[in-house]
């Protein structure tokens, strides 16, 4: 035999693959662990019902799918007993208990309760002696409809179509084979009642996980999207400091390579060490430049203007005052100049908790107040509620995301926080080392 002939006959077709899939499915779902000990859960406390009942009663009511399914097996219970024929009591309990037993199983063992339902049903029809829709009797029926629908509420819509499937062959076996032929009708309506129940039950299950997929798919975009702003907001970051970077290491560069010059004769160490200062700035630029290219954008332009500085605050102020926004500024303590990173930022932090009062406290007032304190610079941007009928805008706290990265990124302490009598309050604490002269004339003083 060849190969090719061998392969020819080892292909399967896609509907032998259908098959299988299917039976594999089926042993899967309806085999697999038949009787595995799977009770159900109490509803939780927070739903959306039981939370809006009173406090002393949604313990209780956690419990109310088991008092449910405890009723349904009350009410097989009572068709039984109403519609026996045999006055024998043992007939008539069995006939009543083996369905109401099968109902209450579901709360367990969800799937045996299911073959318990349907393997009982000739047995019922036989302890009942009800022969008109044999072997469905109404306790059997009614049974078998409620564990039908219990476990396809407690599984997963594929069980519920071969449970349908199996009782429909089932059925039919049963009349045919060891009945008497009378009681296909009674199926029938068997199946066509439990394929409503279950199509319900169904829509019920692709409804809770398209909003569970939905809530899961909205929590990875939020997740995405706070990662991408904090991204965003640390390129911001680079760009910016990059320029007042580049300014200092230009300036030690060309100071390094103007200072030999300023002195007559220089020894040729000088001359030396100055030239290799030189040499190191300009790498160090160099490198610093080829680090940001990562992470700046190929249409990035770089600002004309200089960065600003806390100099340029009452330009800003001057600004959102024409925006309709009322706002004053404090200035305490000992004004000094900082190191241009430090003051960047806090422009920026002070520029970025105005323009959320803008958006976010519409007819508010603002304070902002700048601290020159020993070890560093103190900011405090508080406004009050919003006043009038103009709506705030939503927002989705990126800016305070990008303060506290500068201000982390300088070693610093930040709040975020409604003010106590009513607004937002930012405050921030920025440290910044002791230069060589202040440190000479706190000594002296």
């Amino acid at each position: 035999m060849t190969e090719k002939t061998r392969g020819a006959r080892g292909a399967r077709s896609p509907e032998y693959d259908l098959v299988k899939g299917a039976l594999a499915g089926l042993r899967h779902d309806l085999f697999h662990d038949a009787f595995a000990y799977r009770p159900l859960p109490p509803l939780p406390t927070d739903g959306p019902l039981i939370r809006r009942l009173p406090e002393r009663l949604r313990t209780t009511a956690r419990w109310m799918p088991h008092a449910v399914v405890g009723g349904l097996a009350v009410i097989v219970l009572l068709i039984a007993f109403g519609e026996s024929r045999y006055g024998n009591p043992l007939a008539v309990a069995l006939t009543g208990l083996i369905p109401a037993a099968a109902v209450v199983m579901t709360l367990v063992r969800p799937v045996g309760a299911w073959w318990l339902s349907l393997g009982s049903v000739p047995v019922v029809g036989l302890l009942s002696g009800y022969w008109g829709d044999w072997p469905w009797t109404p306790a059997s029926l009614a049974a078998h409809l409620v564990v039908m629908t219990v476990v396809a509420a407690r599984t997963r819509p594929r069980i519920a179509g071969w449970m349908w499937a199996l009782t429909a062959a089932y059925g039919l076996f049963v009349e045919d084979f060891l009945g008497r032929g009378a009681g296909r009708a009674a199926t029938a309506e068997v199946l066509f009642t439990a394929a409503l129940a279950l199509l319900v039950v169904t829509v019920w299950h692709v409804r809770r996980d398209a909003r569970q997929e939905v809530a899961a798919q909205q929590t990875v975009t939020a997740v995405e999207r706070d990662r991408r702003t904090l991204l965003e907001e640390r390129t911001t970051i680079a760009r910016e400091l990059h320029d007042v970077v580049a300014h200092h290491m230009s300036v030690v560069a060309i100071q390094a390579e103007a200072a030999p010059y300023r002195v007559e004769n220089p020894p040729p160490e000088l001359e030396q060490a100055f030239a290799t200062i030189r040499e190191n700035a300009v790498a160090a630029l160099t490198e610093l430049r080829r680090v940001l290219g990562v992470v700046r954008a190929e249409d990035y332009q770089a600002p004309d203007a200089p960065q600003p500085v806390l100099d340029d605050v009452d330009g800003l102020l001057s600004n959102v005052r024409d925006a309709g926004l009322e706002v004053e500024k404090t200035v305490t303590g000992a004004v000094r100049e900082l190191p241009q990173g430090v003051e960047l930022s806090a422009y920026r932090i002070i520029q970025e908790a105005l323009s959320n009062t803008l958006r976010h406290a519409p007819g508010a007032t603002a304070r902002v107040e700048i601290s020159y304190v020993l070890g560093g610079l103190g900011l405090r941007i508080v406004n009050t509620a919003p006043q009038g009928l103009v709506k705030p805008s939503p927002g989705a706290g990126h800016g305070i995301t990008g303060m506290r990265e500068r201000v982390t990124m300088l070693n610093g302490e930040m709040t975020a926080e409604p003010a106590r009598g009513g607004g937002y309050e930012v405050t921030a604490f920025i440290p910044v080392a002791e230069s060589a002269d202040e440190r000479e004339g706190r000594q002296r003083s």
